[in-house]
């Protein structure tokens, strides 16, 4: 479990690739003396597990499941990646609750300024639109954000100074691919009212408009 509160961006200094799989090495400002094998590790928003490591850079690998749901098949050597280690016990929730489980890959098809901020717009697979709701959160390649807007194809959010200077989304061109995660409540909730299909009567009848009343089923 993360909370979409990068804590480093991280360069792909080396990869690999075997059959379906892939193999990354990713140099790192984290303090690796506290790494543990098998610990998990946000990589631009795909929760990953650490095989090896060194001073200044450690190794996960890609399954061909990762590399479907993702963008880091897309990524060269070189590329900057956002970084977070798993949430421990007791740490400050400052973001959401995010998984590091990847539901699609997103565009960004507009970037416009606004005051000291940058407004991205994202466009999604159509599957996950029932998902999100304005003012709700959102983990764009691992980045906890807010939507401020919802849109015929997917959403926008405002990205403010220091989130420009602490993550790479602000240098996003026209066209790049991010890796997308949903809300897991909102998901859940969808699960569970189609599941088998949901009655229209009774006290199914009164969830689905409390639902609608908060933004989270379409009319």
């Amino acid at each position: 479990m993360f909370t979409g509160l990068v804590q480093d961006v991280g360069t792909l200094s080396a990869l690999s690739r075997s059959g379906n799989d892939a193999i990354f090495e990713i140099r790192t400002a984290l303090d690796t003396a506290t790494f543990h094998l098998g610990e998990s590790i946000a990589v631009d928003g795909c929760c990953l597990t650490v095989t090896r490591w060194t001073r200044d850079t450690f190794t996960v690998e890609l399954s061909a499941e990762t590399l479907r749901r993702s963008h880091l098949g897309e990524l060269k050597q070189g590329a900057r990646i956002h970084l977070e280690r798993a949430l421990a016990v007791g740490d400050r929730l400052g973001g959401h609750f995010v998984q590091g489980h990847v539901d699609g890959v997103g565009r960004l098809v507009e970037r416009r300024d606004e005051g000291a901020c940058v407004v991205l717009r994202f466009a999604i697979p159509a599957d996950l639109l029932p998902d999100l709701v304005e003012k709700g959160s959102i983990a764009v390649s691992g980045v906890s954000l807010t939507i401020n807007q919802l849109t015929v194809d997917g959403f926008e959010v405002m990205i403010i100074r220091h989130t420009q200077d602490k993550t790479g989304l602000a240098a996003l061109a026209v066209g790049a691919s991010v890796n997308i995660e949903t809300d897991m409540l909102a998901k859940h909730v969808r699960r569970l009212l189609t599941w088998g299909g949901a009655s229209a009567s009774g006290s199914d009848a009164r969830l689905q408009t409390l639902l609608k009343d908060n933004g989270y089923l379409n009319e």
